[in-house]
């Protein structure tokens, strides 16, 4: 009678215990990203973040938000340039239409440039009281734009800052200005809201467009129902701007908001009138840092 050489009945034995080894869900690609997982995934929007801001010593955050298509300066007048050159469509409607829009987009890159300088100066004051924690670091939604000025202010001065970026069909990448090891990712709208609001003493609000607005009015709503602090700050940069988009006045006027609903905004148009309301409202009402960051 013969046997099986011991080798192969090992190999089949080992094969066997194989084939009942089964991973853990949270290994399952499939599980995890099913509808039943969504709690788990909404919870590592929460967790990772709360982990990572506590590792690098944030204490609190200084959010400034403006349009994902403002381009600097540089950018601008390049486009503007190599328009200007015209080619073959020179003269067309198309070429004039093209022609205004970069003559806007110019004007407009000023907003960048102001707000790279605002979180220049912002981010070297708030160094200057220590780094633990890090007291009111720049955060951006971390794409392109008003966005990455803000991200490319403070790390000219040298400091840390922060890019809740979103997962976005267009006009969403972490901008290269970010400090890596403070760069998020986000799919779900609210959670990400969440971080912007859990940590900020201050809005900064530069021109913009829905997402801008929507993250004001998100803003505002908490504090006028005590969600937030009313201490906090949300300065609106650039009346020019605004006060065609919004009448705020009208507002007032109408009974939709009261005198001190009104007197929860602030105004600025320009870097240095910016930078001395935001420092005066933090020194006033926010030099002790919460206790949400700290172990």
């Amino acid at each position: 009678m013969s046997r099986r050489p011991r080798s192969k009945q090992r190999s089949r034995e080992r094969s066997r215990e194989r084939s009942r080894e089964i991973d853990p869900p949270y290994r399952d690609p499939v599980f995890m990203e099913s509808l039943p997982a969504r709690p788990v995934r909404i919870l590592t929007e929460y967790i990772d973040p709360l982990e990572r801001l506590r590792r690098e010593k944030v204490g609190d955050t200084i959010v400034m938000f403006g349009s994902a298509r403002i381009l600097s300066r540089e950018q601008a007048l390049a486009h503007l340039q190599k328009l200007r050159k015209g080619g073959k469509r020179r003269g067309t409607p198309d070429h004039r239409t093209a022609l205004r829009d970069a003559k806007a987009s110019l004007e407009m890159s000023r907003y960048y440039e102001e707000a790279r300088e605002l979180a220049r100066r912002i981010t070297s004051w708030a160094m200057s009281l220590g780094d633990n924690p890090r007291r009111f670091v720049i955060c951006s939604g971390g794409g392109p734009g008003i966005m990455e000025a803000a991200n490319l202010g403070a790390a000219e001065a040298g400091g840390k800052s922060i890019g809740l970026s979103i997962q976005l069909p267009h006009e969403q990448r972490p901008n290269d200005y970010i400090s890596p090891e403070l760069s998020f990712m986000f799919h779900y709208f609210f959670m990400r809201k969440l971080w912007f609001a859990q940590l900020a003493k201050a809005l900064i609000v530069f021109p913009g467009g829905f997402g801008t607005m929507d993250e004001l009015w998100e803003m505002l709503t908490l504090m006028q129902t005590g969600k937030l602090q009313r201490r906090n700050l949300i300065l609106i940069y650039g009346r020019k701007y605004w006060d065609r988009v919004l009448d705020w006045k009208h507002m007032l006027r109408c009974g939709t908001i009261d005198k001190h609903e009104y007197g929860l905004l602030e105004f600025a148009d320009t870097v240095d009138q910016a930078f001395e309301r935001v420092r005066n409202g933090l020194e006033m009402h926010h030099m002790t840092p919460d206790a949400l960051l700290q172990y």
